[in-house]
Formats: structure tokens, C-alpha cells, sequence
């Protein structure tokens, strides 16, 4: 055997190096994204696909070899350089199902760009360390020298190795990992315990649900579906105008946030304390960003775990916010001042019922790029919203009531152009004693020039422009009989590091804090995550709730508490009037939930509490087994249109 060894050794160097190196570009990409796990089950996953690719290496001549393998191992760096940049943006791993959402690219190229680093292209030193093996071989003649195998012997003996590896991969399964291995919403967990290479061609030949089974689990599942009760908030708005406010990456740690004594947000902190502030309220986002906000946020289902529903599902038929207003005699309609054809919203929005979609051409847009009317990604909000005002009044005096979803975007990603965003001070005033024991002042400018700096002063120009807004809102009467409900899309994707400065910062010693401190605010990945809510606002001119809710709600809570509110019947979110008696679950597309007692993350399988009552483990596998149900219900209505198929054909619970 030990003869054997050696030979196979000897005659397959280039062979081995291959193996070696795929294993190690796979590693590299998980401990630069999900962190240093060292996972056997990947780490062999790994082993077995590069043995699989690389068997088919001995059906082709030795010095032939050579270029198979460097194909291979360029496109598995080029394919982790793609996948580096991509987590950086999602948190989440590329997908064939993303293709046809790559056209939405040119539109944030800024955003894109920001996000690369020199050193996310470290794969590519693996083709090269590759060529040097070659070169190496070379000069000591190997390939000159090489013994031609028994190429059946050969790949007999690898194809046993490669089946062995294979049952005990199999065999080692859990069945929450075939659970979650098979459903593939969490690609983060696919990649830490299987690898990228199982992941990638797992993802290329899975699987949709049978349309049959589908449709049974939808049927059950609405057939089941127990109607809100009345409460204190039931009809309250019943005949009233709506507009939604949908403010660009405005994340929640911003209300009430001050640098030096002056508020970050003024003017959402004001709505924020004279109407009804839901501190606690989730984005449930996927790769689709805003258009996923505005799919759960107006539909109550969750975003496609395969591509965007707005680029990948836009023919299907919909339930909507907008639908639903129609129905009461509203005219409903959108602005939003970037081209009409962006995450295809102009197709999506006849689906979602909106009448008619104010996009960049009902407006004048600067064409000079320097212009104080143009930030970012096209026209200011300040500007935008000057441009809405007289075509709000007009809506007024010819449709009553209204419905309106108003969407900005200054403060989009990146939020760099800050010469634009005035004159926000970032510096810090701190005290501190001199070696002889007196008190001084010092200043210090630690947010300047940093991501955390930029965002701060973006989104202070972003809640002028708010303000600036209510102004004219108020000036037009526009504000009579009209409940303004102003929410955060989506987090700003800020990196740790960023919130790491902004609450752990010593200026004294200008280093961070340890967690010794006892004012240090760890930013573990649970307390990230947190920290990735946005406000959700509703607030009336014509009567001041000034009331928080502290009940962890998600986008899909919205449209059965508007509805609750507005007086009407919605059939198919997978949400819950938030001020319901029911706990609040709010479950993400990666497969964690967040309650009022847990955050439970799927990719480790793990929970911390926030309460000091004992946690079972059935209230966790029913969390986990309620996120299951929900995220496969919302996926099979997305993939099999089943609200247009199936919808007359619900009965009674048979479950019961």
C-alpha cells in the first residue's frame, strides 16, 4: 500500500496541487465572508467535488492535463471574487436565479464600486500559484517522466474514494440539515457546511416544488388562516387619505441620534414623537433591496428566494395594498424620480394596482450631474419634493381619497457626495484632564472621512428635505384628513467596523473600547443584525397619538394593520395586525426569526434571549418550524402564481 501511495504520489503531483488548491479557494472565501469555521463537513464537501472535476482529467493526455485543471481552478477564483463582492452588498451568495436582475447593476455602479477592494481579487493569485506548480514540474521533467496510468484502474479507485466521501456526507445529515439544505433560502448555511462548490451546482440543477404539493399547502394553510379580531385601532381611518413615505436607507439607530448636542434627523424624530413610532420594526429584505421592501410591505409575502419578484414574477397575479384601495374607491398612484423601467416598476406596479406611476419623466431632472439638483443616483429630494407639491394638489381637487406611495432617493448608497449634504458637524466635544489635573476640552473629527461620517451627513440632508416637505405639505392643507405612514426601506449596509466607531469610540486615548469598558456596546452578529431596523411611522395632522410600540413587527405586519385601520378585508399576508393579541414573529428570508422573547439565527442554530423567563426548546423548534411554513407558503404563491390559481378554491380547515 505504501508503494502504491508513493506512485500514485508521484504520477499525480499536478493532480494533487489541483485538489489542494480548490479546497483552499473554497476556505479563503468562507472565512472572508461568513468567518473561520473550521467545518469538516465542507471542507470534505470540497475535497469530493475537486476529486469529482478532477477525475476526468486521467480521459485526457498527462501534458494535456495541465490547462483542464487551470481552467477549473480560474473559474472557481473568478467565481469567489464575484461571490467576495457580492456578500459584501447581501450578506448572501450569487445565484443563476439572479441573472436577469444584473441589468439593475448600471443603475448603482457608484454603489458597486464602492464595495471593491483591492483585496477581495486575492483569489486570483491561485491561477497563478497554479502556473508556478506547472513551471515547477517542468523543470524537474515530470511530465517527461510521468508513468501513463491504467486510466479504468485508476478511475475505478478514485470513483470508490469519491462514493465513500459521498455516504458519509449523506449519512452524517441531520434532518434539520436536510430541511434546511433542500428549502436552500439560506445560502449562507449551504456555502459554512457544504462548500462553495456544492452550493454552486446545487444551485444550478435544484428543483422547484411541484405545483400539486404547492397547492395543498397553500389551500391548508389559508383554509386555516383565523381573521383578525377588533380592536382599539379598527377603522380609525376609515375614509381617510394615505400617503406612504418611503425613505431611502434611513435606518432606526438614526432617531434621536445626536453628534455633539445636534440631532442627526430632527424632523423624522419629530414625527417620531408625535405619532405612533414602531421602534422595533424589520426589514425582511432579500437581494431585490427596495423592490422587495415595497413587494412585502404592500403585498404581506416575502420576498422570491429565487431572483426578485419584481423582475422574476411580474406577470403573477397579486393582492396589494393598492389593490385593496382601489376596491374601496381610491386612486392610487407612486413618485419616484428614477427611471420608470428600474426593478421594472412599471410593469410590477400594474400587478401591485397602482393607476398611475410619477417616474423621472413626469419631472425635470438636471441633465450636469454637478448640479445642486442632483445627487446620487439623479434628482435631490429636496428638488423632488418641490416638483410633487403641485401635482399632490392636483390629485386632491380631482380624486377623493387617495392612496400614495411617495419613494426618495438622496440618500442612496454610496454616501459620499457630501459637499452636497451642507454643513453638518461631525466633530465630537469631549473632556478630558491634563497631567496636572485640570479639566480641557478637546474636539475630535473621528466620523470625518469615514463611511459612518457620509451616511450621517446624507441622511441628515435627507431629513431637511423631509422637513422641507411637511412644510409645503402643511402651506397646501394637504396634510387635512391624511395619514402620512413614513417608514426606512432597508438597512444602509454599513460594515461593523462603522458601528464599531460611532458607539465604542474613546477620543480621549482616539482608540476603541474594550469590552472591559462598561460602556462598551458589543457588536457581536446578533446585536448587527439588530441594529439593522428601520422607523416605521404613522402620524396624523388632524390628531397626536405620540405613543411607541415596542412589539417586534415585520414588512409583512404592515398591510394587515393598515387594513385593520382603513377598514378592509386582506386575504393573503402572512403577517398580523401588530396590534393584535398575538405575538409578534417577524421571520427573515435567510430563515432567522426575531420575537419579543428570541432572536434565533438560522445559519448556527443558536438563540439569545431577551427575556429572563426559561426558553424552551419546543417554543424554538415551533419558531423554526413556523419561518419553515411561512417562507415555503410565500416562495410556492411567488414561483406557482397559486392567488390567481388557487384562490377560489379554498374551504375548510381540515387541521383543526
Amino acid at each position: 500500500m505504501k508503494k502504491s501511495i508513493n506512485n500514485f504520489i508521484k504520477n499525480n503531483k499536478l493532480f494533487i496541487s489541483f485538489v489542494i488548491i480548490c479546497v483552499l479557494i473554497s476556505f479563503l472565501l468562507r472565512s472572508l465572508t461568513i468567518g473561520f469555521y473550521i467545518d469538516l463537513k465542507a471542507i470534505f464537501s470540497d475535497i469530493l467535488v475537486s476529486l469529482f472535476i478532477g477525475l476526468f482529467a486521467y480521459f485526457i493526455k498527462p501534458n494535456k492535463r495541465y490547462t483542464y485543471f487551470l481552467i477549473w481552478i480560474t473559474f472557481f477564483s473568478i467565481l469567489s471574487i464575484v461571490d467576495y463582492v457580492y456578500y459584501e452588498f447581501y450578506h448572501s451568495f450569487i445565484s443563476v436565479s439572479l441573472i436577469a436582475t444584473t441589468s439593475m447593476v448600471g443603475k448603482v455602479n457608484d454603489s458597486l464600486f464602492a464595495k471593491l477592494h483591492i483585496h477581495q481579487f486575492i483569489f486570483l493569485l491561485f491561477p497563478i500559484v497554479f502556473i508556478f506548480i506547472k513551471k515547477i514540474l517542468t523543470k524537474k521533467s515530470y511530465f517527461d517522466n510521468i508513468e501513463l496510468s491504467d486510466t479504468k484502474e485508476v478511475f475505478k479507485k478514485m470513483a470508490l474514494i469519491i462514493l465513500t466521501i459521498f455516504m458519509v456526507l449523506i449519512f452524517s445529515l441531520t434532518q434539520n440539515d436536510k430541511v434546511k439544505f433542500s428549502n436552500f433560502r439560506n445560502k449562507e448555511y449551504v456555502v459554512k457546511n457544504y462548500g462553495l462548490y456544492v452550493y454552486t451546482f446545487y444551485d444550478l440543477f435544484k428543483n422547484e416544488t411541484s405545483y400539486e404539493k404547492a397547492a395543498m399547502k397553500f389551500k391548508d394553510y389559508y383554509s386555516c388562516k383565523k381573521d383578525t379580531s377588533d380592536n382599539e385601532y379598527t377603522n380609525i381611518f376609515k375614509g381617510k387619505n394615505v400617503l406612504f413615505i418611503h425613505a431611502e436607507s434611513i435606518q432606526n439607530f438614526l432617531i434621536d441620534l445626536k453628534i455633539n448636542n445636534k440631532e442627526v434627523t430632527p424632523n423624522i424624530n419629530k414625527l417620531a414623537h408625535e405619532g405612533m413610532y414602531f421602534s422595533k420594526f424589520y426589514p425582511q429584505i432579500s437581494v431585490g433591496t427596495s423592490s422587495d421592501t415595497e413587494f412585502t410591505l404592500t403585498t404581506g409575502l416575502m420576498p422570491s428566494t429565487n431572483g426578485t419578484v419584481f423582475v422574476n414574477y411580474d406577470e403573477n397575479t397579486y393582492m396589494a395594498m393598492p389593490n385593496y384601495f382601489n376596491n374601496l374607491g381610491y386612486y392610487t398612484f407612486s413618485m419616484h424620480a428614477n427611471d420608470r423601467t428600474y426593478w421594472n416598476r412599471e410593469d410590477m406596479y400594474k400587478r401591485l394596482g397602482y393607476k398611475t406611476f410619477y417616474a423621472k419623466d413626469s419631472f425635470i431632472v438636471p441633465e450636469d450631474e454637478t448640479s445642486e439638483n442632483y445627487i446620487g443616483l439623479g434628482l435631490s429630494d429636496k428638488s423632488f419634493f418641490k416638483q410633487i407639491i403641485p401635482i399632490l394638489k392636483n390629485i386632491k381637487a380631482n380624486n377623493s381619497p387617495y392612496f400614495g406611495t411617495i419613494i426618495t432617493l438622496s440618500n442612496h448608497s454610496p454616501y459620499k457626495e457630501n459637499e452636497k449634504f451642507g454643513d453638518f458637524d461631525l466633530t465630537m466635544s469631549y473632556k478630558y484632564k491634563d497631567e496636572e489635573g485640570n479639566t480641557l476640552i478637546g474636539r475630535s473629527k473621528y466620523l470625518e472621512d469615514t463611511e459612518m461620517g457620509y451616511y450621517i451627513k446624507s441622511a441628515h440632508y435627507a431629513d431637511e428635505a423631509i422637513g422641507e416637505l411637511f412644510e409645503n405639505l402643511k402651506k397646501e392643507k394637504l396634510l387635512d384628513n391624511t395619514i402620512i405612514v413614513f417608514y426606512g426601506d432597508h438597512e444602509a449596509r454599513l460594515p461593523k467596523k462603522e458601528f464599531e466607531l460611532l458607539y465604542n469610540y474613546d477620543p480621549v486615548n482616539n482608540t476603541l473600547k474594550d469590552e472591559e469598558d462598561e460602556s462598551y456596546y458589543s457588536m457581536d452578529n446578533y446585536n448587527y443584525d439588530l441594529l439593522k431596523n428601520t422607523p416605521l411611522i404613522i402620524w396624523s395632522n388632524d390628531e397626536k397619538y405620540n405613543k411607541e410600540i415596542t412589539k417586534v413587527m415585520g414588512m409583512y405586519d404592515v398591510l394587515p394593520t393598515i387594513a385593520n385601520m382603513f377598514g378592509f378585508d386582506e386575504k393573503f399576508s402572512l403577517g398580523r395586525d401588530i396590534f393584535s393579541d398575538e405575538e409578534g414573529i417577524v421571520v427573515f428570508p435567510n430563515g432567522n426569526v426575531l420575537t419579543d422573547k428570541v432572536y434565533y439565527s438560522d445559519l448556527y442554530d443558536e438563540y439569545i434571549t431577551f427575556t429572563d423567563e426559561p426558553i424552551s426548546s419546543d417554543y424554538i423548534n415551533n419558531l423554526r418550524e413556523y419561518a419553515n411554513n411561512i417562507l415555503e407558503v410565500s416562495n410556492d404563491i411567488v414561483e406557482h402564481d397559486l392567488i390567481k390559481t388557487e384562490s377560489d378554491k379554498l374551504g375548510e380547515c381540515l387541521n383543526e
